[in-house]
């Protein structure tokens, strides 16, 4: 596919694969552990929601110096080492913590990306300033567990993706949110599907993460940034707790 070349101040709309989406579904129903297809039924489905967070972004002060700057996140976010070393309790330090707990790399989203391209068979480039917010999102997605509390597991990835689709209205997002959804447990009282409609509403309500310049918060106490970040505690968003929960389809999750 031929790259396709946008200054700033242009839309991009991409055309949207029905078909391609499904199957990618599909297979990530099957294994959850399957990022790959994520990123798959995202590029599927982008159609102009992508652009119109990006313009959003643009014109935000935070992200126009970003754009100005270009500060890297994922060598601040790649170098264990020294978030290890910040103060217990820090951003920081939170982010190195849930990383090793969950024995994930910064690098691992990159991977699952381009494992998803290669298999459609497309390299993508939108212009310099779209491949830096397309690289800085995708980076900043752990990062947003670790404010929000969401976890690494089934329940906890739902619920961050319902919190990224309050952040940002995205068909593709919308997609597995909503399979989530229909397939996790089921009881009269909706407990599941109305916990993924008060993440979705957190996410609303919590400032634009995309425009952050984590690299700068990093060394701050994880409940100021949160804070500074307007992120809804999660005692007030879940009142009954923080689901944890693996194999939606065939366990009640549980309350941690």
């Amino acid at each position: 596919m031929a790259s396709l070349q946008r200054h700033s101040t242009h839309t991009l709309v991409q055309p949207r694969h029905w078909r391609k989406a499904w199957a990618a579904l599909r297979r990530l129903v099957a294994d959850p552990e399957r990022t790959d297809e994520v990123f798959e039924i995202l590029d599927a489905l982008a159609g102009g929601s992508y652009e119109k967070h990006f313009q959003l972004f643009r014109k935000s002060p935070d992200g126009a110096r970003l754009l100005r700057e270009r500060p890297q996140l994922l060598p601040a976010l790649a170098d264990r080492a020294k978030l290890r070393a910040l103060p217990q309790g820090s951003f920081g330090r939170c982010y190195a913590d849930f990383m090793d707990g969950a024995n994930l790399t910064a690098e691992g989203l990159i991977e699952a990306e381009q494992e998803a391209l290669a298999r459609i068979n497309e390299q993508k480039n939108y212009g310099e300033d779209r491949n830096y917010f397309n690289g800085r999102l995708r980076d900043m997605h752990d990062l947003w567990h670790v404010l929000t509390g969401y976890g690494r597991d089934e329940a906890g990835e739902a619920a961050n993706l319902a919190f990224t689709l309050g952040q940002i209205p995205d068909l593709g997002v919308a997609l597995i949110v909503l399979a989530a959804g229909i397939l996790g447990p089921k009881d009269i009282t909706m407990k599941w599907p109305r916990y993924l409609l008060r993440a979705w509403q957190r996410g609303r309500r919590t400032s634009m993460l995309s425009s952050v310049p984590y690299e700068e918060l990093l060394k701050l106490p994880i409940e100021e940034v949160r804070n500074q970040l307007r992120v809804v505690p999660a005692e007030e968003a879940h009142p009954s707790g923080i689901i944890v929960a693996n194999s939606l389809d065939r366990a009640r999750p549980q309350v941690a």
